[in-house]
């Protein structure tokens, strides 16, 4: 009976140190071709940071005239490019918003699931504003997603329609910054 245990206890052993000693030839391997090992820079996170609570934000983005605005029913988006008060990289270049408002869902359960569809559409593709603001890491983007329907709509659908402003807003900038240069 003892042997029995002993033997099988011998057994994984081996079999752990095969698979060790597999992963270790595998990173040789990589290391020797000049690959890196998978690590994706990029984080598709959505933190508390990202948002705009701020009363003189807020103000900034709808009261001052140097906000723009654009539609992709059922979203507007107001943006606002401005220079960062606080140069430390711990604050995000994009801050948003997100209001859907009490007139077109009476029911808060509508509401959040809106406004969960925005975040979460957001927090995949914001990348797509992101890569065009890592040129210039002194300015931030305040952002407002509103939204603007009486229906709920399916989430891909939705998905669409942030990378479509998204795209937008990142195009905007480019063009107003060439503009900026050329003057």
């Amino acid at each position: 009976y003892d042997r029995c245990i002993a033997c099988f206890i011998g057994s994984t052993y081996e079999k752990e140190i095969k698979e060790r000693s597999i992963l270790i030839k595998e990173y040789a391997l990589l290391t020797q071709s000049n690959l890196q090992p998978m690590t994706d820079a990029r984080r598709f996170t959505f933190k508390n940071q990202d948002r705009i609570c701020s009363k003189l934000l807020i103000d900034k983005l709808f009261g001052g005239g140097k906000s723009h605005s654009m539609v992709a029913f059922p979203l507007r988006a107001v943006y606002l490019v401005q220079e960062k008060e606080n140069k430390t990289d711990e604050n995000p270049q994009i801050k948003i918003l997100i209001s859907v408002p009490k007139k077109h869902f009476k029911r808060a359960v509508k509401r959040n699931r809106a406004k969960r569809q925005i975040r979460e559409a957001y927090r995949k593709n914001k990348y797509l504003l992101l890569d065009e603001l890592e040129n210039n890491p002194q300015e931030e983007v305040l952002l407002a997603f509103i939204w603007l329907d009486n229906q709920l709509h399916e989430t891909e659908a939705v998905e669409t329609k942030v990378q479509n402003l998204l795209q937008r807003i990142a195009e905007k900038i480019e063009k107003e910054r060439k503009e900026d240069a050329i003057t």
